[in-house]
């Protein structure tokens, strides 16, 4: 029997068949090798595990459902607040200013009375107190016909209570943003008279 560390350079050359033992042994053992690495190589790749309680499994079952107010038209202007998340603010076109402190179950309507028109184009609630409120009258999605507005009022005790505050000639607001931390300090996005020229827009 040829030992393997013995085989002479000319052995080498000889078929597979007439190799040592201990060569062909080594042989077989590197197919045996190889092939496994190429069954291995086509398999797929397992499936990487679902996270539990991913964001997309959570949102799955939530629809979209009509919430009210059943009334007012348009929606130009709505607005909430972060830590409290069922408390939300609508501003309609043709239907005041109405609120919810539970989800849009229920809806209160705000400024009854002390509005002097009904038409709404901005609302917002001051990020660093959300009792202070600003709503902008008049609307900003213009059509063939509008409803104007008559200026900027501002409420201190979420909603109860209303002053109007100026800008009453500015008839369509679009916008309104308050400072970050001083609820006194606002910005309004005025358009003006949709069909002709006046001084207050800007």
């Amino acid at each position: 029997m040829m030992n393997c560390r013995n085989a002479s350079p000319d052995s080498k050359l000889r078929s597979f068949a007439f190799l040592p033992p201990c060569s062909r042994l080594t042989g077989w053992l590197t197919l045996l090798l190889l092939v496994a690495s190429v069954a291995r190589a086509q398999q797929p790749p397992a499936a990487a595990p679902k996270a539990e309680g991913s964001r997309t499994e959570s949102y799955a079952a939530l629809k979209y459902r009509q919430i009210g107010p059943f009334r007012g038209g348009r929606v130009g202007a709505v607005a909430g607040v972060p830590d409290q998340p069922n408390l939300y603010y609508f501003g309609a076109t043709g239907g005041g200013v109405w609120k919810t402190t539970d989800g849009g179950v229920n809806w209160q309507p705000l400024g009854d009375g002390t509005f002097r028109t009904g038409s709404v184009g901005a609302l917002a609630v001051a990020p660093s107190d959300p009792n202070v409120i600003y709503v902008g009258m008049g609307e900003h999605t213009w059509r063939g016909n509008v409803s104007h507005g008559d200026g900027v009022y501002k409420s201190a005790d979420a909603g109860r209570t209303w002053r109007r505050v100026g800008l009453e000639n500015t008839r369509h607001i679009a916008r309104i943003r308050i400072h970050p931390t001083n609820p006194d300090v606002v910005y309004v996005a005025a358009m003006g008279h949709c069909f002709g020229p006046n001084p207050e827009r800007g």
